[in-house]
């Protein structure tokens, strides 16, 4: 496989199976290469394991196989390198919006002053609208807000890479649909790296520059890596107009509600081309395929779909 910024080689997890002699694998032999500047989302199902590379991606968790390797370096703990937001928001209850920012920018750069780390905090919080109420704790704020601090805390500290876990999973429509367009103002500005988890395809789209998706567990795997070639900057109201959109939403549906239990289509053991449909040529059985939508509309035909067997 290629190796970017951030390099998952051969990555597997299990867990002993009370009662029986092998143990469960959750996944395995996944290999993912992400970019510098690269947005890349992760979509599966339920127990797929999607969670659990995220943490080892974070140093939070062991892999019972393989390895990451990040900037050149292996991943073997937690590290200020990497950036995570939770679900949950996992904001200090006893501190500010503000304080909840300059904890982590302080941690990051102890040699800024107090009046650096404020004002590099401020910035962030006023990226996601809450300049104005910074000084309220977490329990005078909307569900809505909390998520923008964890947000804005997580962007300030200005990690390698940014891990986000379903991070508007929780929230209201309209909510997220507002935090959303707040992400991708900060990720534009920044062009952090970003691997996020989502089950949302729309959001996917809407963000990603590509789009991993996962087979259902157990012994799940990566099977397909669809680049989202959608002119940026996206915003929700222009991509449903974009010609090429439900091309790739409903690929990316297909594959979740149709394919992901079909294993064997990604075992990578027949050696024989996979034909996804009559449109489709594919040079070989891939382990993992790239996709790419073609989007191109400067002729009368409807947008293609290429398949490249080449690993993500």
């Amino acid at each position: 496989m290629s190796h970017g910024f951030v390099s998952v080689e051969g990555l597997g997890k299990s867990f002993p199976s009370p009662g029986k002699e092998d143990d469960l694998i959750v996944f395995n032999d996944v290999n993912i290469s992400i970019d510098k500047g690269e947005f890349v989302c992760i979509i599966g199902h339920s127990g797929c394991g999607k969670s659990t590379i995220l943490n080892v991606l974070a140093g939070l968790d062991q892999p019972s196989e393989g390895g990451v390797i990040m900037d050149g370096k292996e991943v073997s703990g937690p590290s200020l390198d990497r950036g995570v937001v939770f679900q949950n928001y996992s904001l200090m209850p006893w501190l500010t919006a503000l304080q909840n920012v300059t904890f982590g920018v302080k941690a990051r750069y102890p040699k800024w002053s107090k009046a650096e780390v404020e004002a590099h905090s401020l910035k962030y919080l006023e990226m996601v609208g809450l300049k104005d109420t910074c000084k309220r704790k977490p329990s005078q704020l909307s569900g809505g807000m909390r998520q923008r601090v964890s947000i804005a805390r997580a962007f300030a500290t200005q990690p390698k890479l940014l891990l986000l876990d379903e991070p508007f999973g929780a929230l209201d429509a309209l909510t997220r649909g507002i935090i959303q367009d707040e992400l991708i103002k900060i990720w534009g500005e920044s062009q952090q790296t970003v691997f996020m988890i989502t089950h949302d395809v729309d959001e996917a789209i809407l963000l990603a520059d590509r789009v991993l998706l996962m087979t259902n567990g157990p012994e799940a795997k990566v099977a397909e890596s669809v680049t989202i070639n959608l002119p940026r900057p996206r915003t929700r109201a222009e991509i449903i107009e974009h010609p090429g959109y439900y091309k790739i939403r409903n690929h990316l549906v297909n594959f979740l509600v149709e394919r992901s239990n079909r294993k064997e289509e990604f075992s990578g053991l027949s050696g024989q081309p996979l034909v996804v449909d009559p449109t489709l040529e594919v040079d070989a059985q891939p382990e993992v395929n790239s996709i790419e939508i073609n989007t191109n509309t400067t002729n009368t035909n409807e947008p293609s779909l290429s398949l490249k067997s080449v690993n993500v």
